[in-house]
């Protein structure tokens, strides 16, 4: 049994609780918890009946803990990443990894000089429809990949920012890019290749915040494609859609859906007889924007434990998405077209 504990009992931290505390992935258990506010943690404590803390330090003195999730604020998963590389534990840390290249760097370097693996939960590259997607990717059914498009329209008012000091800032969370779109953002170049150059717009809609709650870019791919993110938590009144377009020479695949869950096209220029097959069996309808991904990402890391396997999205990985969000925020600060490898000169992003 692999033993895991959660830093940070906030809003993500109930779906990763719940899959590891009430037995939901095999090999794993939620053995301790731990988050600064003491109601927080004790109510996480009592309901999954493990013990709870407040310090970060006495939780890593605890023995018998082999994994530590990390769902703390953005602009804290680097100090609390390094701390639980140092006390030898594997670590999970969710999206984004960090809020500036330079944190995420320190935070590999952690893990390798421990010795330790890294895994940043990207947990959308799970999703069946997204996976089938993929497969069809790999496979070369696309030929020529021409434009690739993600879509966020979710909806975030202010109270959902007024939960917490640290929502909707520049210093520890960033905007819609950083925080709701990233697993998007992530996708968008996990199925188009390197970024060559970015160009993004951004503005703040409809809530109080120092961040953008509305954002519009423009990319080109080193491989000649293009690629299109529009992104707002300023969807009302409520979710609206989480989607992925990919287009090229052999085909078209949609996955739309509020949770990039549900195939809305898939056509090939050559056909294959199970490609209804997948439009019917592999659109599903999660019960909120998080899908069902975070499972098979769980069972993905107890087996890369286990096997020793390459992760999906190990820290170098997860520095290539970061790499892109930040460079959206470049842009958007700067108001010019940003091109990667990525040199920080006007985003606040990470920075305060």
């Amino acid at each position: 049994m692999i033993e895991f504990a959660i830093v940070g009992c906030g809003r993500i931290a109930k779906r990763h609780a719940e899959l590891l505390g009430t037995g939901q992935i095999a090999g794993a258990r939620l053995s301790a918890v731990c988050d600064v506010r003491p109601e927080r943690a004790e109510a996480f404590g009592q309901r999954y009946d493990v013990p709870w803390t407040t310090s970060l330090d006495e939780l890593l003195a605890r023995p018998g803990i082999d994994v530590v999730s990390v769902l703390t604020p953005s602009g804290m998963h680097a100090a609390h990443v390094i701390a639980v590389a140092r006390s030898r534990r594997h670590i999970v840390v969710e999206k984004p990894m960090a809020l500036t290249l330079a944190d995420g760097d320190a935070m590999i370097e952690a893990a390798d000089a421990a010795d330790v693996r890294l895994f940043v939960v990207k947990q959308n590259r799970f999703n069946v429809p997204v996976v089938k997607a993929r497969e069809a990717l790999d496979t070369g059914r696309f030929g020529q990949l021409v434009l690739g498009t993600v879509r966020v329209r979710w909806c975030r008012d202010q109270a959902y920012y007024a939960q917490d000091d640290w929502r909707g800032t520049w210093a520890q969370d960033g905007g819609v890019i950083a925080n709701q779109a990233s697993h998007h953002v992530d996708m968008l170049t996990w199925f188009m290749g390197e970024v060559e150059s970015v160009h993004a717009r951004g503005s703040t809609a409809l809530v109080d915040i120092e961040t953008e709650d509305t954002c519009v870019a423009t990319l080109k791919f080193r491989n000649g494609a293009l690629g299109v993110v529009e992104a707002t938590a300023a969807t009302r009144p409520k979710d609206l859609e989480g989607s992925l377009s990919v287009l090229g020479a052999g085909g078209t695949v949609e996955i739309a859906g509020f949770a990039v869950n549900k195939i809305r096209t898939w056509q090939f220029t050559e056909a294959q007889e199970h490609d209804q097959a997948v439009v019917e069996r592999y659109s599903v309808n999660p019960p909120n924007v998080y899908g069902f991904g975070h499972q098979a990402y769980y069972e993905h890391v107890v087996d890369c434990l286990r096997s020793g396997r390459q992760a999906l999205v190990d820290g170098h990985e997860g520095r290539r998405s970061l790499e892109l969000v930040a460079a959206l925020y470049e842009s958007m600060a700067s108001g010019r077209e940003v091109k990667l490898p990525l040199r920080v000169e006007h985003s606040r992003l990470g920075r305060g």
